[in-house]
């Protein structure tokens, strides 16, 4: 078994924070005496959520990558000991290709919403990474880089027709996370990379849905609630796992790793 991912991280940084898989993320690590930054775009729900679970707090937009650089350092600056990236923040949105039927009036298409979308879901993580890799390749001896890319199953199979905007950038993702570790990996850096799938979880992520309560039980047996996610995934950490998912999403993420993931690692040699 592998090392706990627990037994690595000192301070987690995590976008999204103040709500939803963030949230629930950062009282995990609190409750396993960890420290948390939470990060978002609405100072009011950071303020109620660093209240409330102990955690400090920063705004920011991920989407807005310009900011990026000037908001690591002063992070930084403040949090010496910041070891652990969650790229959780994320956006969905209804994107019905133009050409499509819009006759049910449920979905359009904005590409300027796309354009957001695809921002906070690919450049914000990417950005964010590359900008504190520096700092975690030069951590002190005895300790070590964690960064935690939360995907999701749709980018493994894009089965919810109305996303395809979020299902390409969380394919992304997904890619990116993979070869990330692969090249962190060879060149021998002390940096953990995690990729977390969530399947169907009872948030507020379908808010711009006709129906924004299509992911919670009542509408959906398979979601799982945030206590229910959070047990699998908290297992999944403790035993060092790179990949990891929960409910259906386990499945999925199985016949990726033993398909498309076997073949990936004999091209690459892993």
């Amino acid at each position: 078994m592998s090392q706990s991912t627990y037994d690595l991280i000192d301070t987690a940084l995590i976008t999204g924070g103040a709500g939803g898989i963030g949230r629930a993320l950062a009282e995990n690590l609190i409750k396993a005496g960890k420290k948390v930054i939470i990060a978002g775009r609405t100072e009011s729900k950071l303020q109620a959520t660093s209240k409330e679970i102990g955690a400090d707090y920063y705004v920011l937009d991920t989407s807005k990558v310009d900011s990026i650089p000037s908001f690591v350092k002063q992070v930084l600056k403040d949090h010496e000991d910041l070891n652990c990236l969650i790229n959780n923040a994320g956006v969905q949105r209804p994107f019905e290709i133009p050409g499509s039927n819009f006759s049910n009036g449920d979905y359009g298409f904005d590409l300027a919403k796309a354009d957001q979308e695809i921002d906070t879901n690919i450049r914000g993580p990417m950005h964010l990474a590359i900008a504190l890799l520096p700092h975690f390749t030069s951590l002190p001896s005895g300790k070590q880089g964690v960064i935690i890319n939360v995907s999701s199953v749709l980018g493994f199979a894009p089965i919810s027709l109305v996303n395809p905007v979020y299902n390409g950038s969380k394919a992304w993702l997904h890619f990116f996370t993979v070869n990330m570790r692969t090249q962190l990996a060879k060149n021998q850096t002390r940096v953990k990379v995690i990729e977390i799938v969530p399947p169907t979880v009872a948030t507020d992520l379908h808010r711009e849905r006709t129906n924004p309560d299509d992911n919670k039980k009542a509408n959906n047996q398979a979601a799982l609630e945030l206590p229910e996610f959070m047990a699998e995934i908290e297992e999944g950490l403790r035993n060092g796992e790179d990949t990891i998912s929960a409910g259906s999403g386990k499945q999925l993420v199985k016949i990726w790793q033993d398909g498309m993931g076997k073949f990936y690692n004999e091209k690459t040699g892993n």
